[in-house]
């Protein structure tokens, strides 16, 4: 009997513990804790005796998901930026009264003298179905004009809910309303009207600087994206964003692949104003032009699955500038370089041509990626605010961007960013037209550790 009750108490000891570690264990699949450190360095050395600037910030992010049940995922995410005080970013310029342009965007560029941002970055509700997938609250979104361009220490990050539909058949659509943004380069969320200047605002149509921050008056943002594969060859990717009170931007974008290792692809990006573009005062306005195209071609070549160069031509039609909020990401257009822009111009002509290559550093699992990019913009006249409203002269852009991966240090992804970018053409020698725009170089150091 004894025996029995013995063996009884250790099959029921034994089954106790085997149920509390299953439930430990299915506990610990239910949340997850992920995150980043990162330090970021960053120089640009300017023409001359215009004053260069430097910085260097130290923080990340923390990343809590929880998966109450199946299918529902809850997620919090905080950012932080601190600035270690290399340089004082309030000192401007002498000769122009400008500050830095690059370096402040690691920090608070509103509040420099904010030396720690803290933001409650991510904050949603994510829900799965089948083919379907909601999300509600505090988010990254990922397109060719909304994104987290995430070249600072804070992404860019919006605030709303969004749907996306994908089947097996190569077919995907997404949409998503937004009513806030914290743009990077800040430290709180803004409403969509509000959000829009907390950037540069370059000048008006007079040539007067600019007044539309602050005076934008918007409520929401809504996104729609479908793409479709046409053929087995052939596939077209469509976006549109609807700014309230605004502006309309239609974006195309058909790719044929023409061999296996060749493919051409084609962009179209339609603007329209929309309301009152912002504000019924023309002074006043953001969106300031009826409508606006960029049409572009780029082929590019694949030996294999690691190197590749592409040519990419965009053409700014001449009847409106190109307008879309800066604050909100980068635009991922063919004529795109890091540290600079396209938007803001009217009759401009971009021709960009990228190097994409991998090398091993010893073993296969550590290596190299390197970006080459070499660009030329022919600009309009720096005195045509209508047509140049950031009064950027012809350049040519070269960039050479490092991303290094290490077998040992797995997690640790260092890069490294240069820049340089040579004035062109015939313009009057003033100092607003070189500073943090033409004949710089510029450098960034970045470390990234993610866990």
């Amino acid at each position: 009997m004894i025996r029995f009750f013995s063996s009884f108490i250790i099959i029921a000891l034994f089954s106790t513990h085997n149920l509390l570690c299953q439930e430990i264990v299915e506990e610990k699949k239910r949340n997850f804790l992920s995150g980043q450190i990162r330090s970021y360095y960053m120089n640009t050395f300017n023409k001359g005796s215009l004053r260069d600037f430097t910085a260097l910030a130290i923080g990340g992010k923390l990343k809590y998901q929880y998966i109450p049940i199946e299918n529902l995922k809850l997620a919090i995410a905080v950012y932080n930026s601190t600035n270690l005080g290399i340089q004082d970013l309030t000192i401007p310029d002498m000769e122009t009264g400008k500050l830095s342009r690059y370096e402040e965007g690691l920090f608070d560029r509103l509040n420099l003298d904010n030396k720690s941002i803290f933001l409650i970055g991510e904050l949603y509700a994510n829900y799965k179905v089948s083919e379907h997938e909601f999300s509600l609250g505090r988010m990254k979104i990922k397109s060719p004009l909304v994104n987290p361009e995430d070249g600072r220490m804070i992404p860019s990050l919006f605030q709303g809910l969004h749907y996306q539909f994908e089947t097996g058949d190569n077919t995907f659509f997404e949409a998503g309303i937004f009513n806030a943004v914290a743009p990077r380069s800040t430290g709180e969320f803004y409403g969509i009207g509000e959000s829009i200047g907390t950037y540069a605002v370059g000048r008006d149509w007079t040539g007067s600087p600019a007044q539309y921050a602050g005076n934008t008056e918007s409520d929401f943002l809504f996104i729609a994206n479908a793409n479709f594969k046409i053929t087995k060859n052939s596939s077209i990717e469509t976006w549109n964003y609807f700014i309230e009170n605004v502006s309309n931007s239609f974006y195309l974008k058909p790719k044929f692949d023409i061999t296996e290792n060749l493919n051409l692809e084609m962009e179209w990006l339609h603007q329209n104003r929309i309301g009152e573009g912002g504000n019924s005062i023309d002074s006043l306005r953001y969106f300031q032009a009826n409508s606006s195209d960029i049409i572009g071609v780029k082929v590019k070549y694949n030996w294999d699955q690691n190197s590749s160069v592409s040519l990419g031509y965009d053409r700014i039609l001449p009847h409106g500038q190109f307008i879309f909020p800066r604050e909100w990401g980068r635009e991922f257009l063919f004529s795109f370089q890091k540290r600079e822009r396209s938007e803001g111009s009217a009759d401009n002509h971009a021709l960009i041509m990228y190097y994409d290559d991998t090398f091993s550093l010893g073993d296969p699992e550590s290596k190299i990626n390197t970006i080459l990019s070499v660009g030329h913009q022919w600009k309009p006249s720096v005195l045509n605010p209508k047509l140049n409203k950031y009064a950027v002269p012809d350049y040519t852009h070269i960039n050479l961007d490092l991303f290094f991966s290490f077998k040992q240090l797995k997690n640790l992804k260092p890069e490294v960013l240069f820049v340089t970018k040579f004035a062109n053409g015939d313009f009057p020698d003033n100092p607003n037209f070189y500073l943090n725009k033409t004949d710089l170089f510029h450098v960034d150091l970045i470390l990234n550790y993610n866990f």
